[in-house]
C-alpha cells in the first residue's frame, strides 16, 4: 500500500431512529483507543449559548451555506427548516483523514447512504434498530423528554428510517446494550484492520 494511502484514515457511518441507542454506542466507540474523531457538521442556525464555530458547530450564514452547496463543497445536506441547514463539508472529512483519523459520523439514513455512496469501501455504513417499535416507544417514553406528540412525530419517522436498514453495510440490533456495543466494537475493529 502506498505511504499516503497508509495516513488516510476511513469513515464510519451510524444511522438510527431517535431512541435506537446509537450516542451511547458512538460516545462508547470513542473510548476505544481507535483513533477516532468525530465529524463537526455545518449548520446555519445560530450558536447556541456557549457554542463555539468549529467545536460543535461550522456556523455559516444561510446565504453562505447555499453558495457552499452551489459549490459542491458538502457530502450531505438537509434543509431542516426554512433556512435552517445542516450537512457535512467535505473538508472536514480531508482535514481529519488526513491527519491520519478514522471519521465517525452520526447522521441521518439519507446523508448516512450518501457518504457511503461517495467513499466506497473507505467507508462502513451501521444502522442501530430498536429491537421493535413498541420497545422503541417505551424507550422514548422512559426518556420522559418529549412530549406525546414529538414522541409520536418520532415514531413515525423511525418507520421511515427502518426501511433504509437493508441499505447499509451492518445492522446492529440494539436489544441488549453491552451486546450491542460489543457487535458494534467488533465490527468496527474488523474494518479498521482491512
Amino acid at each position: 500500500m502506498p505511504c499516503n494511502a497508509m495516513s488516510k484514515g476511513k469513515l464510519i457511518i451510524f444511522s438510527a431512529p431517535s431512541g435506537s441507542g446509537k450516542s451511547t454506542i458512538i460516545n462508547y466507540l470513542l473510548t476505544q483507543h481507535l483513533n477516532l474523531a468525530f465529524s463537526i457538521s455545518a449548520t446555519s442556525r445560530a450558536p447556541r449559548g456557549s457554542e463555539r464555530d468549529g467545536v460543535e458547530y461550522y456556523f455559516l450564514t444561510p446565504d453562505e451555506f447555499r453558495r457552499r452547496i452551489a459549490a459542491g463543497d458538502f457530502l450531505e445536506y438537509e434543509e431542516v427548516y426554512a433556512d435552517k441547514f445542516y450537512g457535512t463539508l467535505k473538508s472536514e472529512v480531508e482535514r481529519l483523514t488526513t491527519a491520519g483519523k478514522n471519521v465517525l459520523f452520526d447522521v441521518d439514513v439519507v446523508g448516512g447512504l450518501n457518504i457511503k455512496r461517495f467513499y466506497g469501501e473507505r467507508a462502513l455504513s451501521v444502522f442501530i434498530q430498536p429491537p421493535s417499535l413498541a420497545e422503541l416507544r417505551r424507550r422514548l417514553e422512559h426518556r420522559a423528554t418529549d412530549a406525546p406528540e414529538v414522541i409520536e412525530s418520532r415514531l413515525a419517522k423511525a418507520e421511515y428510517e427502518l426501511s433504509f436498514a437493508p441499505k447499509f453495510d451492518r445492522i446492529v440490533v440494539n436489544d441488549e446494550l453491552d451486546r450491542a456495543r460489543q457487535e458494534v466494537l467488533s465490527v468496527v475493529r474488523n474494518f479498521l484492520a482491512e
